[in-house]
């Protein structure tokens, strides 16, 4: 009976940790075969890092030859918001011309910054209704059947008799 009392007890123990044990996910770029840091500078071109790569997580908005591969690892325990354990960046920019890289940068979660947002919102024209209004707003505007002078019209219900 004891030894019985005592499983259960360090089933729900064992349990009560595995619930606790931290879930990640991870997004974004995977390096499975190379890696982004070992593009050579002056020796490999668009089509080389494309073979090596794969196609950019995204390009510059303003300048199309320098791409970026990306990749991020949540972490997120039991209930609790996911919180970014590792996030990498790497930037590869290619020269105009010739298309080779001209140069390779990494950035990790220690180099990013944090923006303060504003939350302040831009008020509009006119009033917010209540649920009142909303609900009485269309009391007196029309049925839900048609008016005679409606009968024909495109847009009318469908099961109306057309001439």
């Amino acid at each position: 009976m004891f030894r019985r009392a005592a499983f259960a007890a360090l089933a729900v123990g064992y349990l009560s940790v595995a619930a606790c044990a931290p879930i990640n996910s991870y997004s974004g770029f995977q390096a499975i075969e190379s890696d982004p840091k070992d593009v050579k500078v002056d020796v490999d071109t668009k089509s080389t890092v494309r073979g090596k790569l794969g196609s950019p997580s995204a390009t510059s908005t303003f300048d199309p030859n320098i791409w970026f591969y990306m990749n991020q690892v949540k972490s997120r325990v039991a209930f609790r918001r996911p919180t970014v354990v590792a996030r990498n960046v790497t930037a590869i920019a290619f020269d105009k011309e010739s298309e080779k890289v001209a140069s390779v940068h990494s950035y990790t979660l220690k180099d990013g910054k944090v923006i303060a947002y504003n939350g302040r919102e831009t008020p509009t024209r006119g009033r917010e209704m209540t649920v009142l209004e909303q609900m009485l707003g269309t009391v007196g505007h029309g049925g839900v059947l048609p008016n005679s002078e409606d009968e024909g019209v495109p847009g009318t219900r469908p099961g109306d008799r057309r001439n």
